[in-house]
């Protein structure tokens, strides 16, 4: 027996199938516009200050107008909190690549380092941002307070892992870990874009010193 193919169900599918693609198409240039005004809110937080700074000075930054920046991002603290979400989510999934990848202590809290350092300078263009968590709404803050305290686990297990392998001096790894991760939330105070150094030698220089440290 021939099946007889019916065109109303192949057509019906081809539109599902465009429908599909198309909100695709819509998520992906809404992800990347989302990147763009971080960006541009970076540059402003950087110059202004993250309290001085407005929507309308973001707007300005990304040339929107007002309206399409709020199409995007209700408030200053919603932006805010994305781009503290987002750097926590980056940095999670360094240390969990870097737990897969069977590289030596060194290497792997070298990895971290310098992904966190690259991360603020770079795609953060060395906006404080990243560390006002004082800033936010209350049950914002909460949400970022605990994701930002998985991340310092995660680098303490990495230091510890090493002070057990005997790749590192023996210390106290949640000490270490602050101090650690306190120089490299300093990076965003004193970095400016356009200066002698770019952000990848900023987080090589880093990631080689502060590993140093720890090896004796």
């Amino acid at each position: 027996m021939v099946r007889k193919s019916n065109p109303r169900s192949n057509t019906g599918r081809d539109a599902a199938t465009a429908r599909r693609a198309g909100a695709a198409r819509r998520r992906r240039k809404a992800a990347a516009m989302r990147q763009a005004i971080l960006r541009a809110a970076a540059r402003a937080f950087r110059r202004r200050g993250y309290a001085d700074t407005g929507m309308r000075d973001i707007a300005g930054e990304a040339d929107l107008s007002p309206g399409n920046l709020y199409y995007y991002f209700a408030s200053k603290q919603e932006l805010l909190y994305f781009c503290q979400d987002h750097s926590l989510d980056r940095m999670l999934a360094t240390c969990a690549a870097v737990g897969r990848s069977g590289a030596g202590p060194s290497e792997r809290l070298g990895r971290v380092i310098r992904a966190q350092v690259a991360c603020m300078l770079d795609e953060l263009d060395g906006a404080a941002a990243h560390t006002e968590v004082e800033a936010l709404p209350p049950g914002l803050r909460a949400r970022i307070v605990a994701k930002r305290d998985r991340y310092e686990a995660a680098v303490r297990r990495l230091v510890a892992d090493g002070v057990r392998s005997g790749a590192f001096a023996p210390c106290d790894p949640a000490l270490v870990t602050r101090a650690l991760l306190g120089a490299v939330n300093w990076t965003a105070r004193w970095y400016r874009p356009g200066g002698p150094q770019s952000p990848a030698a900023v987080a090589d220089a880093y990631a080689a010193y502060l590993v140093r440290g720890l090896t004796g």
